[in-house]
């Protein structure tokens, strides 16, 4: 059995990215095999619905490839990750130099034991894995498997509420399973700066150059807030330097790029995205749903399909605000006694304020908004000109459509004037294709999303 799931494992890798192969499928299994229904492992909740929706077909069609009958397939969990119960402590003795070899590093240590700042909780497994994340997911996941090493630093960006934290605090969380004995510190921005304050104020310097400068990883979190602060983006940037050179891994999140902070020294901005900067986007329809579906899951919750495609059509800000409602649509029921579904069909109309904003979103208002981002008439760019700017221009619009709306491509033609659905999905891959390494592209749809959400 172990070698046909090899077999159908390697099928698939030819036909998909390597990221998608190590996000969804390297880690799943094939547990059984009766009377053709396949039973398949996948490590989580947040995965099955995922592996399922994206790749159930190509393996399906790789088991009869290996002469295997196939009747139905279930996605079954099967977790053996043994999940932390306490807060994690770290000590701070010096760590080897030049090398990251978690296998080298010191027990000993000078001061007393500190707080690695990260929540159990936060781990790869309770992370919902979809198409607005799944690239910064892949990389976070090499990571763990070489720290250190080609994205070193690792520079993650996007809007509050998206999920960046749980997974920078992931890999944190994952490095220390590896290796108990590495040093780790999960710290927002701030508190770097008030610490660095502190120890000029009390004559802490040495304690505050051991606490940070030994570390094997350190993870900066808000990083933006760090505009204006010249002496700590000073110390900072000698701790980098100093980390980098020595192959131990940075971690820094913000809600823009580096470039886009005011203040902020351009050798540092430089620095911080050599390796590359790695977005988290707007969740989409269906990962809304997946990520409501595996929350109820996680917590035994019956809540009804049509509910669940309610609450995801209706909250489109991020994955914070689809909580809050997922949340107060339960509590409603609980107090009536009735399933989430009777309060909506019953005139549920007290949404957040999000939802009723997001409702006035529609294909004419994202091409109109398209247009004027980037600056040019509506009429210009629905036009059939093959100009490149137009063209791309157009392709994004394409690509909002299906993303916030979820329409389909035959709808998307009608919208944009066209006969053939064809275009519109050689255009949504070259988008889907280039936002994979061109972050300005990203940034722009970013924007326009928020300016049709105004």
């Amino acid at each position: 059995m172990f070698d046909v799931w090899k077999n159908v494992l390697a099928e698939i890798e030819q036909l998909i990215s390597r990221e998608k192969f190590i996000t969804y499928l390297q880690k799943t299994t094939l547990e059984s095999i009766e009377d053709g229904h396949i039973k398949i492992g996948v490590p989580n909740v947040f995965m099955s619905t995922n592996v399922r929706r994206l790749f159930d077909k190509n393996i399906r069609e790789a088991l009869k490839n290996n002469n295997i009958e196939v009747v139905d397939t279930e996605y079954i969990i099967v977790n053996t990750t043994n999940k932390v119960k306490k807060s994690r402590e770290v000590d701070i003795s010096k760590p080897e130099k030049k090398t990251f070899d978690t296998k080298k590093i010191s027990n000993t240590p000078i001061y007393s034991t500190i707080s690695t700042g990260l929540q159990p909780d936060y781990t790869f497994d309770t992370f919902v894995v979809g198409s607005n994340n799944d690239l910064a997911f892949s990389v976070a996941k090499r990571i763990c498997e070489e720290p250190g090493g080609k994205y070193n630093p690792f520079f993650l960006y996007g809007k509050s509420g998206l999920g960046k934290t749980h997974l920078v605090q992931a890999i944190g969380n994952e490095l220390l399973k590896k290796n108990p004995k590495l040093k780790i510190l999960y710290t927002p921005v701030n508190h770097f700066y008030d610490d660095f304050i502190n120890s000029i104020r009390k004559n802490q310097q040495d304690f505050f150059k051991k606490k940070y400068g030994n570390l094997d990883v350190l993870i900066i979190d808000d990083f933006q807030l760090i505009t204006g602060k010249e002496k700590s983006q000073e110390e900072f940037f000698n701790l980098f330097n100093d980390m980098h050179l020595s192959n131990r891994q940075i971690i820094i999140t913000s809600d823009r790029l580096p470039s886009e902070i005011k203040t902020v020294d351009p050798r540092l901005a430089s620095r911080l995205t050599q390796t590359g900067a790695y977005d988290i986007q707007l969740p989409s329809f269906e990962d809304r749903c997946a990520i409501l579906s595996a929350k109820a899951e996680l917590n035994h919750v019956n809540i009804e399909r049509e509910a669940i495609e309610y609450i995801a059509e209706n909250v489109k800000t991020n994955i914070r605000d689809l909580g809050a409602e997922y949340d107060k649509l339960l509590a409603y029921a609980d107090l009536r006694g009735v399933t989430p579904l009777e309060i909506i069909n019953s005139g549920y109309s007290n949404p957040s304020t999000s939802v009723a904003r997001h409702n006035t979103v529609t294909p004419k208002k994202i091409i109109d908004k398209t247009a004027k981002f980037y600056s040019m008439e509506t009429s210009v760019m629905l036009s059939k000109s093959r100009v490149s700017n137009i063209k791309n221009a157009r392709q994004v619009a394409m690509y909002l459509m299906q993303r916030e709306l979820g329409l389909s491509t035959t709808k998307i033609a009608r919208e944009l004037g066209m006969k053939d659905h064809t275009t519109i999905m050689n255009g949504l891959d070259r988008i889907e294709s280039s936002m994979k390494m061109d972050f300005k592209l990203r940034e722009e749809i970013n924007q326009i999303r928020e300016k049709i959400y105004e």
